[in-house]
């Protein structure tokens, strides 16, 4: 094991039983053996070390994500992702709770990068007629949800007796803003829009030049609302 290694066990190790964002660099060289111009050099100062951590602690839990297949529903899709969002917090709370933490002043990869898995979800939602708000709305909605349900649960569990509770709340919020499969009914050219912008950014159309398309993307996105 390197010096980056043994540097992330460690500090993982006394993350585990400390508030988040409460361990010492000094507490973290000496747990790992290292000299504190080692950990600095690798990871600049504590916010670096931290950030760091949390995308280690999330690795597994976006690579599982990115080899996800796509299901031929994408709302369900969906629903499937929140639930394993809600999953992967409730198991590694000391790993979630940090990587959200005001405290955390270098943010780390993985809020970007699950932001980014998230959107693509809602652009084949579009694509497929369901969604019902732009795309990068929805983003929005949906990942500030599912991450205030995860921290409110993991900080205030006695407020949050009810192991229904993140269902109710995903289906409350994910229902609100998609549409069931089929034909489109009364749902009016901002949804008819947004299709047709998603569907033109997955699959650009041959007969338009980059002018045309990017043209008529502004023209649909305007129309859609965003």
């Amino acid at each position: 094991m390197d010096a980056r290694e043994k540097i992330l066990e460690a500090a993982a190790e006394l993350l585990a039983t400390a508030p988040a964002a409460e361990v010492s660099t000094r507490a973290v060289c000496e747990a790992a053996g290292v000299g504190a111009p080692m950990l600095y050099r690798l990871f600049g100062d504590k916010a670096g070390l931290l950030a760091a951590v949390v995308d280690r602690g999330f690795e597994q839990y976006l690579a599982s994500k990115r080899a996800a297949r796509p299901g031929e529903d994408p709302v369900a899709d969906l629903k499937s992702g929140w639930d394993n969002h809600m999953r992967f917090a409730l198991e590694h709370p000391h790993h979630y709770r940090l990587m959200y933490s005001p405290e955390l002043t270098v943010p780390p990869a993985a809020v970007s990068e699950a932001h980014a898995l998230l959107h693509a979800i809602l652009e084949r939602c579009a694509a497929a007629g369901r969604l019902t708000v732009p795309p990068v709305l929805a983003t929005q909605i949906i990942m500030s949800a599912n991450v205030g349900a995860s921290l409110s649960m993991l900080t205030r569990p006695e407020q949050y007796p009810d192991p229904g509770f993140s269902a109710r709340l995903r289906d409350a919020v994910i229902d609100s803003l998609t549409r069931p499969a089929g034909p489109a009914q009364g749902d009016g050219v901002p949804v008819a829009a947004a299709t047709l912008a998603a569907r033109l950014r997955a699959e650009p159309h041959e007969s338009f030049t980059p002018a045309e398309s990017g043209l008529l993307q502004q023209w649909l996105e305007t129309l859609a609302g965003n």
